[in-house]
């Protein structure tokens, strides 16, 4: 494995050493990808804030990854949405989009939520041991979340889970992220076109209704499509990485059993130490610029290794340990106009699942040994995580 991918790989749960060590060594430094692709990798928490929040300077416009990418992208492949536009487009939509991601509006999935975990207990109760957290706990919830949110077919939930595996890898050639774009885009049209003629009560629905004259359908399937990938493939692994981490912190999960005000700092500090999106959207430098004392030029794209920022030694000690009782701030999420819209989603489903999980299932323990670990990509996984009780 080429060093350039050095900030997706782990130990586990853990970064490997080799981030730690590039960030003490050489915070700002050059990766060299396949393809020709160069970018400059940013490791340290006060630089990857400093990058990820400035729209002046840098872009996240999908036409730079296009340029940048010497033809293993083009401009069809554009899944639009708010996480490769840059402002007044992103503003327009984000602002569109805002109002059914409020903690209030949110609340109203609360017992569907809740719900939808007790239904994959029971799966899982009822398969026994062993089983695997990811196919039958970690993917299926978030699935159906998404599928209440958007207003979506049941059915459907399969082709989610397929279509949000293989998008977070944008460097792996044929096949993998960027050529997976398209496909769900088609999906997401005929999903828009069937809410167009029919608004149902979930989020496009709500978009139709309220904005439908605004916002055309290329940008329904885009914003679709980003709550579709935004909101899977991290949550399942939020939550299947979430549940090893208790069950290697017994005391914890203790903690969680006996008192149902812990999930809420317990999720946060699993935030920060798991980090499941290691690497933000890509960045490129509107014009030449320094950052930590490199000459950054104008087109060249920026990878912030948010892996690297939230486990920075100078926010304070210990930050390769896990610590509930740490108030930390964290860069999992993002930050600036780009701070992940379903943050708030993602915190209720972990409190919920989480708290319900460990539980029902007091004495589970990872078989390692079957373990079948994900594809090296921006978001952490595991492709099977059996347990035994």
């Amino acid at each position: 494995m080429t060093e350039a991918f050095m900030p997706l790989m782990r130990d586990r749960l853990d970064p490997v050493p080799g981030l730690a060590e590039r960030q003490r060594t050489e915070p700002v430094s050059k990766l060299e990808f396949p393809f020709g692709i160069t970018a400059w990798l940013v490791t340290g928490y006060d630089d990857v804030k400093a990058v990820v929040g400035d729209t002046k300077n840098f872009s996240n416009d999908f036409s730079n990854v296009v340029a940048t990418t010497a033809g293993q992208a083009s401009a069809e492949q554009d899944p639009g949405g708010l996480g490769f536009s840059d402002p007044p487009h992103h503003t327009r939509l984000r602002k569109a989009l805002t109002p059914e991601f409020t903690v209030r509006r949110l609340s109203r999935l609360v017992p569907r939520i809740t719900e939808i975990v007790e239904q994959q207990l029971e799966v899982m109760q009822t398969n026994g041991s062993p089983v695997d957290l990811v196919e039958t706990f970690a993917m299926p919830i978030p699935s159906l979340v998404i599928c209440e949110l958007l207003d979506v077919p049941y059915p459907d939930r399969a082709d989610f889970q397929r279509l949000s595996g293989s998008r977070f890898d944008i460097f792996g050639g044929a096949g993998t992220g960027l050529e997976a774009i398209s496909e769900s885009l088609e999906y997401m049209k005929e999903l828009v076109a069937r809410q167009r003629k029919d608004p149902g009560e979930g989020l496009l629905g709500m978009l139709i209704r309220e904005h439908g004259d605004e916002i055309d359908d290329r940008e329904l399937a885009g914003l679709a499509d980003g709550v579709l990938i935004g909101g899977h493939e991290t949550t399942a692994s939020m939550l299947a990485l979430g549940v090893v981490l208790l069950l290697e912190n017994p005391e914890v999960a203790d903690r969680l059993r006996a008192d149902d005000d812990a999930a809420g700092p317990t999720v946060e500090e699993m935030l920060r130490y798991l980090t499941v999106v290691q690497v933000a959207f890509p960045r490129f430098a509107k014009q030449d610029l320094e950052l930590g004392g490199k000459q950054i030029k104008a087109g060249e794209m920026v990878l912030c290794s948010l892996s690297g920022a939230n486990r920075d030694p100078r926010l304070g000690p210990h930050m390769q340990d896990f610590d509930p009782d740490r108030i930390t701030p964290h860069l999992a999420f993002g930050y600036g106009v780009h701070f992940c819209l379903g943050a708030s989603l993602a915190r209720l489903e972990g409190r919920i699942a989480l708290d319900e999980v460990m539980k029902r299932f007091p004495t589970w323990e990872v078989d390692w040994d079957n373990a079948v670990a994900g594809r090296t990509s921006t978001v952490r996984g595991w492709e099977s995580l059996p347990v035994t009780t």
